[in-house]
């Protein structure tokens, strides 16, 4: 009997890009890159998948270096995934601000186990890029950023939305975490291809970290009762 868990590492596991991007930008793909990727991918979603219960779906923009790119979760980071999800880790060490958020909101909701039976979180683009910044490091960079490298990406985009659906999404109600470009991209892909019946947008959790984290409290209770419209 195949398992969401099984669908979802499937999906991880043949996760590639290979079309030209714009000159500077390169694909983050941590399920090609690091070979302890698969190993804690498979943990995570065995651990919390592990049936063949539906989901709603959470949307962010692509995973970053520190998060998703690093552990292969979305919006987790390596001190997430060893304290709060249970998964051993050896690697890199990271702390993202956005993960940090995300699991505050799981801890409120009912924790990692009672949370992820109803969710399933991913991107509107589920690999990432970076672009070198100052001093030659590499640095996150967004679909949207650049016209081109949204171009080049958007067919990737609109085809891993519909093979994610097809795990057992429902689609009802997409979450989506942005309210500015990221918001505005899903909406009108919706518009094109019905993926949903209604997006609902939420405040970035980096953008709640960086702007807003003396309000971080309001926006926990904010994502709590969008959450509770899934049922």
């Amino acid at each position: 009997m195949t398992t969401f868990a099984d669908k979802v590492i499937q999906f991880n596991a043949t996760l590639d890009f290979t079309d030209p991007l714009p000159l500077g930008i390169r694909i983050l793909n941590p399920f090609k890159e690091d070979q302890n990727i698969m190993p804690i991918v498979s943990s995570f979603y065995h651990k919390f998948y592990n049936d063949r219960h539906a989901r709603h779906m959470i949307l962010g923009i692509n995973p970053g270096r520190f998060g998703g790119g690093v552990t292969g979760v979305p919006f987790t980071d390596s001190k997430r995934l060893k304290l709060e999800c249970g998964i051993p880790y050896f690697g890199k060490e990271t702390h993202e601000p956005s993960s940090v958020f995300v699991y505050d909101v799981i801890q409120a909701y009912g924790g990692p186990t009672a949370f992820y039976q109803k969710f399933y979180i991913n991107s509107i683009c589920p690999l990432g890029f970076t672009a070198p910044g100052k001093n030659g490091t590499e640095v996150n960079y967004n679909y949207y950023d650049n016209p081109e490298l949204t171009e080049a990406v958007y067919e990737f985009i609109v085809q891993n939305i519909q093979k994610q659906i097809d795990l057992g999404i429902n689609t009802d109600i997409c979450f989506c975490f942005g309210t500015g470009k990221n918001e505005k991209f899903l909406r009108q892909l919706n518009q094109k291809y019905h993926f949903f019946e209604t997006i609902m947008p939420l405040e970035h959790p980096r953008f709640v970290m960086q702007y807003k984290a003396k309000y971080k409290q309001f926006y926990i209770e904010k994502y709590l009762s969008a959450f509770r419209q899934a049922g």
